[in-house]
């Protein structure tokens, strides 16, 4: 997608804005001394008769004091989303402004405008600043209103940048168009780490392409396909990937989330990681694997011994695939240190055998059991398991209470990734204990200092 210049000098409302500012932009010299954001952003807005979104100029006040103190490798969080203060969503004008401040900018190395309204239009000059920002490894365009067009030219850019470490895309429905663009993009690209386009529609063709491409690609650690539109009982997509792993040596994290994998696809997957010896991460959460899928799971993780986090949520293991888990966990397996078997429809005897296997298993840590079958059997067997040390209270979803004598489990905000959609009004935006997942595997990509305004 490229776009002609316009003879406009002034922006105007709508789409036809992205074509006002083409240019040559001036090389950035970091020698050069560097004004305050605050006053650049506001130069800027008078010079290109642009609306001050006061909702940037507060987050930039506060980055301003940052760098006063002495502060680097800052990343920018203006999400849209925050509820702390006053929020002007930051529209894809706003975004050519932002980006033309921080592109001179040697302190900004992340930049988080998740839950905007950037659009197509921002993407364009989001493009424009992978291209011109040699700091910035760290880019949240998630949920924006990012389209197949937006898509490409981000991709594009890709190309030739080489210092973005993550960049997170969740929920802009760039479809299988720009889900191939992307995995184009990795064949050239070998500076990213880590990839996110969960919720992005992106279809079969994409999938296979990504499994295809990431058999060669040895830089990406992490790579998220959440909830990709298919058609079909084939389980094609968990075919072609299964393939990768078997192939791929450097892939630490892998999301299939909403994939529709039954049993012969979970087996599939188990197959490859007999092979596979550098995968740690694996989420098949909200699939349709059952407590026959669990044989095949229980056996590799005899012998596996990388992989260190689990997270079937929201399948149907039930009891019997819980057995199967926990007869390993107790005998075999010593490199698990977290499962999740959230609303699996386990019954009190599966959830007893789990938190025995954690009494001779120490290396198993984390265990998140919310939304299954809880009798009181159950409760006590998890209060003791807090009581006796085994079960750290910040390494479980369940906290014990007794009312009338009786124990009984409460639900606590802890999981492997629970702010992956959002994050906490109060208190630890980037928790430990609700962030399990990203804690016990962590990647260089992950570790960016954020500023919470």
């Amino acid at each position: 997608m490229s776009l002609p210049p316009s003879p406009a000098p002034t922006p105007s409302p709508g789409p036809a804005w992205v074509l006002a500012d083409r240019s040559a932009t001036k090389p950035v010299t970091y020698g050069e001394p560097i004004g305050s954001l605050q006053e650049q952003y506001n130069n800027l807005c008078m010079e290109k008769s642009q609306k001050i979104n006061p909702f940037i100029l507060q987050i930039l006040q506060g980055v301003d004091e940052e760098i006063k103190n002495g502060l680097e490798g800052i990343t920018l969080n203006i999400a849209g989303n925050n509820r702390l203060i006053p929020v002007e969503r930051v529209t894809g004008e706003d975004f050519w402004i932002l980006s033309r401040v921080l592109e001179k900018n040697p302190y900004i190395n992340g930049l988080d405008v998740r839950y905007n309204l950037l659009s197509d239009v921002g993407a364009y000059y989001a493009a424009k600043l992978l291209q011109k920002q040699y700091n910035l490894i760290y880019l949240n365009l998630m949920f924006n209103d990012i389209g197949p067009e937006g898509g490409e030219l981000i991709a594009k850019a890709l190309h030739t940048n080489t210092t973005l470490k993550y960049l997170r895309m969740t929920g802009n429905k760039i479809e299988n168009e720009g889900g191939m663009l992307f995995a184009a993009m990795l064949q050239i690209n070998s500076s990213l780490e880590k990839l996110d386009l969960g919720d992005c529609d992106l279809g079969m063709q994409s999938v296979i392409a990504f499994a295809t491409v990431l058999t060669q690609n040895q830089k990406i650690k992490g790579i998220n396909l959440n909830r990709p539109i298919l058609y079909g009982e084939q389980e094609e997509s968990t075919v072609h990937l299964s393939h990768m792993l078997k192939e791929n040596h450097c892939l630490v994290e892998l999301h299939m989330n909403k994939h529709d994998i039954r049993n012969g696809g979970i087996k599939q997957l188990c197959d490859a990681l007999y092979l596979n010896k550098s995968l740690r991460y694996l989420d098949v959460s909200c699939n349709k694997i059952t407590r026959d899928g669990m044989v095949f799971l229980a056996d590799v993780l005899k012998s596996n011994t990388t992989l260190a986090v689990i997270d079937l949520s929201f399948n149907r293991i039930e009891t019997a695939g819980t057995k199967y888990l926990s007869e390993t966990l107790t005998s075999h397996n010593r490199s698990l240190k977290a499962l999740s078997v959230v609303s699996n429809s386990i019954e009190g005897e599966g959830l007893i055998a789990l938190s025995q296997s954690m009494k001779t298993n120490l290396t198993l840590s984390n265990i998140y059991i919310w939304g299954n079958k809880f009798d009181e059997a159950t409760c006590v067997a998890y209060s003791e398991l807090i009581q006796m040390g085994c079960l750290k209270p910040d390494n479980t979803d369940v906290e014990p209470y007794v009312v009338d004598g009786r124990v009984h489990l409460a639900e606590v905000s802890n999981g492997l990734k629970k702010h992956y959609y959002w994050t906490p009004s109060y208190g630890e935006a980037c928790s430990h204990s609700a962030n399990a997942g990203s804690s016990l595997v962590p990647m260089g990509a992950d570790t960016i200092s954020q500023i919470q305004r």
